[in-house]
Order: C-alpha cells, then sequence, then structure tokens
C-alpha cells in the first residue's frame, strides 16, 4: 500500500506537469504584451524547477533509496567535547527532518557524564530518507574552540554516522529465534509514564555474531522489543553487504582502509569558518546553516558525485 501510495503520488506530478507544459504551449501564442510575456516567462522558469527536482530524483535509484533508515551516532575520539559534538549531529539531522518533512523519532540515547551523547539512534521515516542520508556515513569532524576547556584552546572532536535501511524481510540472512538473546533493564532518560518505573528496555543481541540493538524510548516493553528488532534486522544486512564486498575486492585484489571510520567532513568554527566535504569537493562558509539542518546541497552534490564515479 505505501508503494502503491508512492506510485500514484508520481505518476500526479506527472499529470501536473503534462497540463504546466499544455498551458505554457497555448499561452505563447497568446502573448501580446510585455506583461504577458513576464508571465510566459515565469511559467517556464516554474516549470523548469519541477522537471529539474524530478531529474535529481533520478539518482535515487539505489536499492533501497526508497526506504526508511536508521541512523546511528556514535561519539569518538574528542572526550568530552566528542560527545558534545555527538549531541550537535544529533540536533542537526532533527532539524533537516523537521525541514524536509521527514518523521523522526529518537529510537535510543545514552547521555554522557558530563555533557554531550555516547550514542543515539534514530528512525527516520519517509520516501527517500535512506537515499539522501546514506551521504552522511563516516566520520565528521569539528574544530573549534573547547567550552570544556579552562584555557579555551582549539580543539579537534570526531563523531560517527551510521545510515541503515530499514528492511522488512531480510532474504540473505536468516534470522533464528533460537540465536537471539533478550535482555531487559530500566530505561534512563527523561521519563513518563511507565518509563523509568519499569524494566520496559530491550537489548537483542544475535547470538552468532555478537551484534547488538537496543530500544528504551517507548512505552512498553513489547513496542521496544519490536523497535529493537528492526535495527538489528538493519545491522544483519549491513553485515551481510559488507562482507560481499570485501569479498569483491579480494577477488580484484584491492586494498581496504584499517583506520576507524573515513572522514567525510570538516566543520571548522575556528579560527574561520568552513565546512567541507572531502568527497565532493563542496563547501561553504554558512557553519550555522548547515548546523540548523540545511544539508540539501551537501547530500544532492553527493549523490551527483556517486552518479559521476559509477
Amino acid at each position: 500500500m505505501k508503494e502503491l501510495e508512492d506510485l500514484t503520488l508520481e505518476m500526479e506530478t506527472f499529470e501536473i506537469l503534462e497540463k504546466d507544459l499544455s498551458d505554457i504551449v497555448e499561452f505563447s501564442g497568446m502573448t501580446e504584451t510585455a506583461e504577458d510575456e513576464n508571465e510566459l516567462e515565469k511559467k517556464i522558469s516554474e516549470t523548469g524547477k519541477k522537471f529539474d527536482e524530478l531529474e535529481f530524483k533520478t539518482l535515487l535509484n539505489g536499492e533501497y533509496d526508497t526506504n526508511c533508515a536508521i541512523l546511528n551516532i556514535y561519539s569518538g575520539a574528542g572526550g568530552v567535547d566528542a560527545q558534545d559534538w555527538a549531541e550537535m549531529l544529533l540536533r542537526m539531522y532533527l532539524r533537516w527532518g523537521e525541514k524536509n518533512n521527514f518523521k523522526i523519532k529518537l529510537v535510543d540515547e545514552t547521555r554522557g557524564q558530563e555533557a554531550g551523547i555516547k550514542s543515539a539512534t534514530l528512525e527516520v521515516g519517509g520516501r527517500f530518507a535512506y537515499g539522501y542520508l546514506k551521504s552522511e556515513i563516516g566520520t565528521h569532524r569539528l574544530v573549534r574552540l573547547s567550552p570544556f576547556n579552562s584555557d579555551n584552546l582549539r580543539q579537534t572532536s570526531f563523531a560517527v554516522v551510521e545510515v541503515l535501511p530499514i528492511i522488512a524481510e531480510i532474504k540473505e540472512v536468516k534470522i533464528n529465534q533460537e540465536d537471539l538473546r533478550v535482555d531487559v533493564y530500566r530505561s534512563s532518560g527523561a521519563g513518563g509514564q511507565s518509563v523509568n518505573t519499569t524494566d520496559s528496555a530491550v537489548r537483542i543481541t544475535h547470538l552468532p555474531t555478537e551484534i547488538m540493538a537496543s530500544c528504551q524510548n517507548e512505552r512498553s516493553q513489547l513496542q521496544n522489543k519490536e523497535q529493537a528488532l528492526k535495527i538489528l534486522k538493519a545491522k544483519l544486512h549491513k553485515k551481510y553487504i559488507d562482507e560481499c564486498e570485501a569479498e569483491k575486492r579480494k577477488l580484484r585484489g584491492e586494498k581496504s582502509s584499517a583506520e576507524w571510520g573515513s572522514q567525510i567532513r570538516s566543520y571548522v568554527i575556528h579560527p574561520y569558518k568552513l565546512v567541507k566535504d572531502h568527497r565532493t569537493k563542496l563547501e561553504t562558509v554558512q557553519v550555522d546553516e548547515v548546523l540548523m539542518g540545511n544539508l540539501k546541497d551537501f547530500m544532492e552534490s553527493y549523490l551527483k558525485y556517486l552518479k559521476s564515479s559509477i
């Protein structure tokens, strides 16, 4: 039903464009004044933008690009500054979701002792959520004057972003119930009805791979278990894909990097302001705008970069 709804919306978009083109053809034969010419140019410009949007969506043609996504954020090297940086990224993606009409739900969060977060998990709902967010996979680097340093020295911090497509059933990986260990514990966080008062938080471990997934933000243990299982499926699928890619590299004789993460983007707040994507070379001095969730240019440039590198 979701796929039918999406396809119906696409059909309606094409029907609107067809009508716009017919109107332009009809109007072009009736222009007599300068005002008519200006109106025609405006119609052509608006229709051209719609075509550009449709053309861009042809870049979102990966197997799972239309899927919803699981987004994980982990603080890296940099101590308390890194935990604060991870929370800044969390706010950035929450704002991006709000601005682009994606439904974002905080599934799990581990707070730092002094400030920030050690990790967080978001579920991002909406068409093309994974297609856009895959541009964010990797290590994000922040350079700024540390608010946690008494000498106010410049500090470099790192955080890792992981994005997984949500898949209802994993054809390549079979999950047996006997391979799962389910642990329940008391939720932490802001509290609320049934939260922090019962053992509602759930952690599921896939014993053969030791991959874990947890959820604590739902009200009931059953809801948390369903959410954790959804995340676990996504992680197992990623492991399968990574193993396939590693085997392909081995057969081609390629050497994979053993370093922790890959630095994809730098956010410099001091001594100057600059956000630079190290893959596409796109950069902007509007750091505050980017941290407010304006990621459209970076996401679109990455998708074009992927297309050109194939």
